[in-house]
């Protein structure tokens, strides 16, 4: 992450703080867990003086491209504006030709007090991480997401579940602020896009569509889809191979429609990058017997954060958020301080 300069507070800080807190007062609190309009959430981003973008720990490409768009925008307003996200320290390797992260900032310079904090795809403060303190010494939140279980921990929520991607909210409200979405934008907002689509496999009306407007800039799709989904290093071979062999079929689960699960522990992992990691999940998932694929991977500090992905009907959001986390209808996840063996036995009870 690049280092950016701290600003100062300023006559103009302290008078969009004002605003913002005058606007709050005539607008409603449309938060406090309630629903946020785009004109709620533009005009709250055109009174602010300072602004700050945090995506969630160990970051995808839809809240970076989310992040990156938006910083990109409220720069270009002449806003100082910072993006970070508290873990791991660097930005992943995939995600580096995106454009924007000259605006990204190690969490130890992200500055606290600003007048707008605004979360990206973040489904709860804690999906912050370290960062989540920012949250309480902003002059208001802003919350941008479309996961069904987001909790609306922001002041101000705006989350469209029926959005394919948090970058596919951003295109819209940039839309509804007559921003112009050039290649630069186009590309981060193709990047969640396309990420968050599986390669466009779980789509609904109008996804295309979006797609195609961005292509229409010039961005190079297959690249960029190339770059994120495709690309990996040659010891992710060797890993695949090991935790490949530790998979198994677990017929009975969910109502006999079946559950197939691998474990990636650390002596597994290697030097290899969380994204790397990450991707196990959607080549369990093709496993025909099973409607249900799990993979569990092992912290460093002993705990497990476990992916989940379903092929149809099964909706793993609600099961995710029975074990404590969270996501969406077909993708979704959580943390569990267990073993192993009980994490995939309680995850067999949850799925009935």
């Amino acid at each position: 992450m690049t280092t950016l300069p701290t600003p100062s507070a300023t006559d103009a800080d302290a008078a969009g703080m004002t605003e913002i807190a005058d606007m709050v007062e005539t607008r409603g609190d449309a938060a406090a867990g309630g629903a946020a309009t785009p004109s709620d959430v533009l005009a709250v981003l055109d009174a602010a003086a300072t602004v700050t973008v945090l995506c969630h720990v160990h970051p995808d490409a839809d809240t970076i491209g989310s992040g990156l768009a938006l910083g990109l925008v409220l720069e270009r307003r002449g806003v100082p504006v910072q993006v970070s996200f508290a873990e791991p320290a660097a930005l992943p390797e995939s995600m580096r030709t995106l454009p924007g992260t000259h605006l990204l900032a190690p969490p130890a310079q992200v500055r606290d007090g600003v007048d707008v904090v605004v979360t990206v795809d973040c489904g709860s403060a804690g999906r912050l991480g370290a960062l989540a303190d920012r949250l309480a010494g902003a002059g208001t939140t802003v919350v941008i997401d479309h996961h069904r279980s987001n909790t609306r921990f922001g002041r101000w929520n705006l989350v469209d579940e029926s959005a394919e991607s948090t970058t596919a909210v951003l295109a819209r409200l940039f839309d509804h602020w007559g921003v112009e979405i050039d290649r630069d934008l186009a590309h981060c907002l193709y990047a969640g896009l396309v990420t968050d689509t599986g390669s466009f496999r779980w789509v609904r009306p109008g996804t295309h569509l979006l797609a195609e407007r961005l292509l229409d800039t010039g961005i190079d799709g297959a690249a960029i889809a190339r770059r994120l989904l495709d690309t990996h290093p040659f010891g992710w071979l060797p890993m695949l191979s090991a935790v490949l062999g530790s998979a198994t079929l677990v017929p009975g689960a969910a109502g006999g429609r079946g559950l197939v699960y691998a474990v990636i522990r650390r002596r597994d992992v290697g030097d290899l990058r969380s994204e790397e990691i990450e991707s196990v999940v959607d080549i369990v998932r093709t496993t025909s017997e099973a409607e249900i694929a799990a993979v569990l991977k092992e912290s460093v500090n002993g705990t497990w954060s476990v992916s989940l992905r379903s092929k149809s009907d099964i909706d793993v959001s609600a099961v995710a958020a029975r074990l404590g986390g969270g996501g969406h209808h077909a993708a979704a996840g959580y943390t569990a301080e267990t073993s192993a063996e009980t994490v995939v036995a309680d995850l067999v009870d949850a799925l009935g």
